[in-house]
């Protein structure tokens, strides 16, 4: 995104729910970040670590307040697939073009990347014990992307799986997406109309400070 304007592109990073968060709906934390008409926004981690961390942390669920009764079993999740497919269906019924890209990082790759955060004293601030924790529950997590993946890619809201292990490959096909589903928009400047030009046409200091009619 650097050759876009940065004052037409919002960025946000989506950490673990603060407390006044967890006391709505999953969607209301993002949806209160979605881009004006005109504009883009980034979402770095969306509402769909609601349908892959919590569901490899199903005891994550237990701090959400969900109504009494809710199922916590297979229904949940087959619930909160429709609700985010109704979810994107609306906004772009709305205008909003949803472009959705998941990096498929391999598990030798991301040993490589984390040996060379420890090892790389510029990269030391990127350290995180979770992620190494994390990486005990591989599997699992293999499982809820693919799920979320085969049940959210939608002709309204597709998902874009990018092979992940080389940065720069990556980075072009993402590029090259967006790139072409803007160029897809057959975007332009806004025109004058014909009263705007005859205005623009006429002397300002003619009419600045002329009496009204009739005065």
């Amino acid at each position: 995104m650097t050759g876009v304007n940065p004052q037409g592109v919002n960025v946000h990073s989506f950490k673990a729910p603060s407390a006044i968060e967890l006391a709505h709906d999953y969607l209301w934390r993002t949806t209160k970040m979605l881009p004006q008409r005109g504009r883009i926004g980034i979402f770095n981690r969306s509402y769909y670590e609601e349908l892959t961390v919590v569901r490899v942390h199903a005891s994550v669920l237990g701090h959400e307040r969900l109504p009494p009764g809710s199922n916590t079993g297979s229904t949940l999740w087959k619930d909160r697939y429709e609700d985010v497919n109704a979810f994107e269906r609306h906004m772009s019924r709305n205008g909003t073009l949803i472009l959705k890209f998941f990096l498929n990082l391999s598990k030798g790759e991301q040993r490589k990347r984390l040996l060379k955060r420890v090892d790389t004293p510029d990269k030391n601030w990127k350290l995180s014990a979770s992620d190494v924790r994390e990486r005990a529950f591989w599997d699992s997590y293999q499982h809820a992307y693919e799920e979320s993946l085969t049940h959210t890619s939608t002709e309204w809201a597709p998902w874009y799986v990018v092979p992940a292990d080389h940065k720069w490959f990556a980075r072009v096909a993402i590029a090259s997406v967006i790139v072409a589903e803007l160029e897809a928009l057959n975007l332009t400047y806004p025109k004058a109309g014909d009263e705007q030009r005859d205005t623009f046409r006429g002397d300002p200091e003619a009419t600045r400070g002329a009496p009204e009619p009739g005065a």
